[in-house]
């Protein structure tokens, strides 16, 4: 592993936790108690405004992976270093490869902050260029130019975050990649996923930590509340559809 902990220094706390995104109960823990780390694989999963992706930007940045897609963004021109808020104040304790992998040269580094909007950007742009992959992503489905660009660019030991990699994945695909996190927490590389998906998140061996108004709580797949509602859904739609369907 690469990465032990994240956490905020005392001295960097902020005077005001009224002030976003300080507001988001998750992101308040992590400032009071911090995140530590113990599988190669781990999911943050939660809601739509549970703060997940606040979070994983800002561990990226941590590890001085570029928010908007590593050296692909370079690649594309699109690289930014504006830090989001938290990770300005955020910071990584490192296992001693972490902090080996950081102070070595650019070109050395391998990992990798991934996003859906970087990914679809990457699949229309970078096949067939050299150090990415040869197949020709602009002509494929994004579910199947995913998984080209996970399949190329998340292969050596490294320290790869992602958020939300799922969006344009179907079912199959999900599975597909289910195993690509796998094998990268037994080859030695370490990853940390916000998701949706209750697919992802039964990758075995897997770290679970569910965020939401409680703030982060560490919880085994089945007990995910995300796992309870799809089986109720899935068990009996009309419960939930009489909620959002005029009557």
């Amino acid at each position: 592993m690469f990465v032990r902990r994240a956490y905020v220094p005392e001295n960097l706390r902020p005077d005001d936790f009224e002030l976003w995104p300080y507001t988001v109960p998750s992101v308040a823990e992590l400032v009071e108690h911090g995140l530590t780390f113990t599988h190669p694989v781990t999911f943050l999963v939660g809601d739509n405004g549970s703060g997940k992706s606040t979070l994983v930007e800002a561990i990226a940045e941590g590890f001085k992976l570029d928010a908007r897609g590593g050296r692909a963004a370079r690649k594309m021109g699109s690289a930014d270093n504006t830090k989001t808020p938290l990770g300005e104040v955020l910071r990584l304790e490192t296992t001693a490869q972490g902090a080996r992998m950081l102070a070595g040269p650019r070109l050395k580094k391998k990992g990798i902050f991934l996003r859906a909007e970087t990914a679809f950007s990457m699949t229309e742009n970078l096949g067939g260029v050299p150090g990415y992959w040869d197949e020709n992503t602009a002509q494929m489905s994004h579910g199947e130019g995913f998984l080209a660009v996970f399949r190329a660019m998340f292969r050596d030991p490294g320290f790869y975050v992602m958020d939300e990699p799922e969006s344009a994945l179907s079912f199959s695909s999900c599975l597909h990649l289910v195993g690509v996190m796998h094998e990268l927490g037994e080859s030695g590389a370490q990853v940390v996923c916000a998701t949706h998906s209750p697919i992802l998140a039964s990758t075995p061996d897997a770290d679970i930590v569910e965020i939401g108004e409680h703030g982060m709580r560490r919880v085994k797949w089945a007990d995910l509340e995300l796992v309870e509602h799809w089986r109720r859904y899935l068990d009996g739609p009309a419960r939930y559809l009489r909620h959002v369907l005029p009557s």
